[in-house]
């Protein structure tokens, strides 16, 4: 599904050149690895679906998991439990759950609208610039 919205136009065509209120997280583009381990069994004692598995894993290795605090793995579990009803069958809890997956980001709309952004690994290279008259001169004499 594609974003909505205008893209924002390259830094020296901004129509508003104040700072924005909010500036974007940028993070390396890389599975986040120290997530907990979801629970052998639900709170009721139920075994999780084998769809809510493949979707712990999906959620967990999100790279912005690493600005997760306890709290907020507390949330995606208890989010799991509403993604358990929902896979089994429970129709009515799509909409809870819908919400729940846009706080914590898991499409690229939801992470543009909490401003996180992915970047591709950081490699040293060397800035292409305008070289220096002067410096060019010396290169030919």
């Amino acid at each position: 599904m594609p974003v909505t919205g205008r893209k924002p136009n390259p830094e020296g065509q901004r129509r508003h050149r104040t700072r924005p209120t909010h500036d974007w997280t940028e993070l390396q583009d890389v599975p986040f690895e120290d997530a907990p381990a979801l629970p052998a069994r639900q709170p009721n004692g139920q075994p999780w679906p084998r769809v809510t598995k493949d979707w712990w894993h999906t959620i967990s290795c999100m790279p912005h998991c690493v600005l997760w605090t306890k709290a907020d793995w507390w949330f995606a579990l208890a989010t799991a439990v509403i993604a358990a009803a929902f896979h089994r069958g429970d129709l009515r809890q799509a909409k809870e759950l819908r919400q729940r997956e846009r706080l914590l980001g898991t499409t690229a709309d939801a992470r543009r609208d909490l401003r996180i952004r992915y970047v591709d690994s950081v490699t040293e290279e060397k800035p292409i610039g305008v070289t220096a008259i002067e410096e060019y001169r010396r290169r030919l004499g």
